[in-house]
């Protein structure tokens, strides 16, 4: 086995500590950023499950790992290195790295060990990448502990579907699952636009069409506007952005798509809130009245460490649009959505953050401490005892 500067960390875990220890190879002090070196710390990521690694100036490595950051004991990176990193990041999509760069977003692949979506940015006028890991393989529901009501919702016709929650919390890999659910399961063709492309599809019952804006297409809402003509079934678009792309997706969803798509809001009220809120005031109440029509369901996703410490596990808030929640989102009653999730469990499938918390509690799967800690509720105890 070989090590890469001895990166270690102690993780916090229910019975102790949890000895997290990433190897690879020696790297000397002295030694400048290299393909050798760049190509094993993205192998030992891999490896590892690391969910991110950081390249920054005056830091070294820096680590992702069961949501916790992990401070390499490897150098610290030199404008030089991360200048470095950036241009063999670019050379695989045949660009170069502009002087004036601020922001960009694209995929990387190492052969033979996988895919990484790259986020290349400035900061005090240095080079700095964040490098998502891409698993090789899309899970299923069951494997990802996703709720099986999932597997229910995508199988509307029409709508929106909305995968919501914070950065880095599962959001594009429980669609990643949908997609692959409506792929094994039904004869659609399934167009994605993305920036960038993560998860790679092979067409099963489906056929696949994967645009990455920016190399296949200029915009989300130009690639919207020409899935139109491209006879889809399913669109799924990585993330509405803007007023554009999210009218885009509603209109794509009102003509009988089904449209999958990601926002970063914490729960279902938050959903149909700042979607309203793109609109000017004076097309709000119409915005409503469209989206109870053609809004599905809101999937809204946090993962929080599991009891050994050792884990991430999804906590998930799923809302489907019944006539009374339709109604709600009519009338812009969002503070009873919750409500109605809550007393539609058994039978629609849906659930509050607090339900699947208190039955991650009940399944040994997470401490009441982690619990209470993750609920907006300041009684989760009492409920604990209710249900």
């Amino acid at each position: 086995m070989r090590s890469i500067g001895n990166i270690s960390k102690r993780l916090p875990g229910s019975d102790g500590d949890l000895v997290f220890i990433v190897t690879s190879m020696q790297i000397k002090k002295e030694q400048t950023m290299d393909i050798a070196t760049f190509k094993q710390i993205l192998e030992i990521a891999f490896e590892k499950r690391v969910s991110d690694i950081h390249f920054e100036v005056d830091n070294p490595p820096l680590f992702r790992a069961r949501g916790h950051l992990i401070r390499s004991k490897l150098k610290d990176l030199t404008k030089k290195d991360t200048e470095f990193l950036a241009d063999t990041v670019l050379q695989q999509c045949n660009r170069k790295l502009p002087e004036d760069i601020r922001e960009f977003d694209t995929s990387y692949t190492l052969p033979d060990v996988g895919r990484f979506r790259a986020s290349i940015f400035r900061q005090r006028g240095n080079i700095g990448i964040v490098m998502r890991v891409i698993p090789h393989d899309i899970g299923t529901f069951k494997e990802l502990h996703l709720p099986p009501a999932l597997g229910k919702i995508v199988q509307a016709p029409n709508g929106l579907i909305l995968v919501t929650g914070p950065t880095g919390n599962g959001k594009s890999t429980t669609m990643a699952s949908m997609i692959r659910f409506i792929n094994e399961n039904f004869n659609y063709n399934i167009i994605t636009i993305e920036d960038p492309i993560e998860f790679i599809f092979s067409s099963d019952k489906s056929c696949i069409i994967q645009r990455e804006v920016s190399i296949d297409t200029e915009s989300f809402s130009g690639a919207l506007r020409a899935a139109m003509r491209m006879d889809p079934d399913v669109i799924m678009v990585g993330e509405m952005r803007d007023l554009e792309t999210i009218d885009a997706c509603i209109k794509a969803a009102e003509t009988g798509h089904l449209v999958l798509s990601t926002l970063h809001t914490h729960n279902a009220a938050a959903t149909i809130n700042r979607i309203v809120g793109y609109f000017p005031s004076q097309a709000q109440e119409i915005i409503r009245q469209r989206l109870a029509e053609m809004l599905v369901a809101t999937v809204s996703l946090k993962l929080v460490t599991d009891k050994s410490g050792e884990y991430l596990v999804p906590v998930v808030e799923v809302m489907y649009s019944t006539s009374t929640i339709k109604a709600c989102i009519r009338e812009g009653h969002l503070d009873e959505i919750e409500q109605y999730i809550e007393k539609g469990r058994d039978e629609y499938g849906m659930q509050t953050f607090d339900q699947h918390l208190i039955e991650l509690c009940k399944r040994d799967r997470i401490t009441m401490d982690e619990a209470k800690r993750i609920s907006r509720s300041t009684d989760l105890e009492r409920k604990f005892m209710y249900y």
